[in-house]
């Protein structure tokens, strides 16, 4: 078995070649063609933390991936990353372990800023004034560096809780090159951005509905397990279009499942991301539209990137 380092994986990794496979997987998820067993979910709440496991096998694929991530919100405070985990991949014909990337949870993260990049491309407006960016952790920093492929605005507003955070966040931004405001009131980043993406594991609404201006698109890739929320219920009920990576996790948890608990939305409403690259669903039709892709993570996801660093390693 091959073991890979987060080093090896991050110098290699062609994130071109991430994207292309990342739409393929998704179009193969909403066509019926990828395993994905239900997701465990652990909550840590004295740690402040939680873990996911998830796996996917892609029919007619060699492998299968397992996947586990880690969250513990407190983590920087120690000196340590609130992010870790690692995947293995196993052979679909004999089931022996082929790899283990040990990607201290790098791969989770930037298939999921991947996935805020492609959902964007979709949805966003086609004028941009400024992005928007609710949080200021791991995640924050790389749906910003991966919304430079998307649009050519090169202004950001971003919102967090504390003074160093948000110190660190416009620092790491003007390395990007953009005009960077920052802000603890997030009804300014609404006021200013019509591009926004919130990346925080809030668990009540911090984007309120008569906040958010006509246009926006919001890409929400907080709410990953229940309990989570970022939006509130009667924002998510405003949008014209609303795109979900899975309509079986969105409608269990995330910001959907808080708008359907409430009566606001139905499942009618919905379409799948991967029915949206498949041209089977419809997306932003004008500039006045409100566009919404609630991002819950997939473990198709996870077997895509990691059959892709494999891939890259071998080139």
């Amino acid at each position: 078995m091959k073991v890979l380092s987060k080093a090896q994986i991050v110098a290699s990794l062609d994130l071109e070649l991430a994207v292309q496979r990342l739409q393929e997987g998704f179009v193969a998820f909403s066509a019926g063609q990828v395993q994905v067993p239900p997701v465990q979910a652990f909550a840590f709440n004295q740690a402040n933390g939680d873990c996911c496991v998830k796996s996917a096998f892609v029919e007619g694929s060699d492998t299968f991936t397992v996947k586990v991530s880690t969250g513990f919100y407190d983590n920087p405070a120690k000196g340590l990353a609130s992010n870790d985990g690692l995947m293995m991949v196993l052979s679909a014909t004999t089931g022996q372990p082929l790899a283990l990337l040990q990607d201290e949870g790098w791969l989770t993260c930037i298939r999921t800023a991947l996935a805020g990049r492609i959902a964007a491309h979709l949805l966003a407006p086609r004028q941009v004034n400024a992005i928007g960016i609710i949080g200021t952790g791991t995640q924050a920093r790389m749906q910003l560096e991966q919304l430079r492929a998307v649009t050519a605005c090169r202004k950001v507003i971003a919102w967090g809780r504390n003074e160093p955070g948000l110190a660190a966040f416009e620092a790491f931004a003007h390395g990007l090159g953009f005009q960077a405001r920052t802000t603890r009131d997030a009804a300014e980043v609404a006021g200013m951005a019509n591009l926004i993406v919130t990346t925080t594991p809030s668990r009540e609404p911090l984007l309120q509905s008569h906040w958010v201006q006509p246009g926006t698109h919001i890409t929400a890739v907080g709410a990953d397990t229940a309990g989570k929320q970022e939006l509130d219920p009667a924002l998510v009920a405003r949008a014209d279009r609303i795109i979900v990576d899975s309509l079986v996790q969105c409608s269990q948890y995330g910001e959907i499942s808080h708008a359907l608990k409430a009566g606001l939305i139905s499942l009618g409403q919905l379409a799948e991301l991967g029915a949206l690259l498949a041209g089977q669903a419809k997306g932003r039709e004008d500039d006045q539209q409100i566009t919404l892709a609630d991002l819950t993570g997939v473990a198709v996801q996870d077997a895509q990137i990691a059959n892709c660093a494999l891939a890259c390693m071998h080139s």
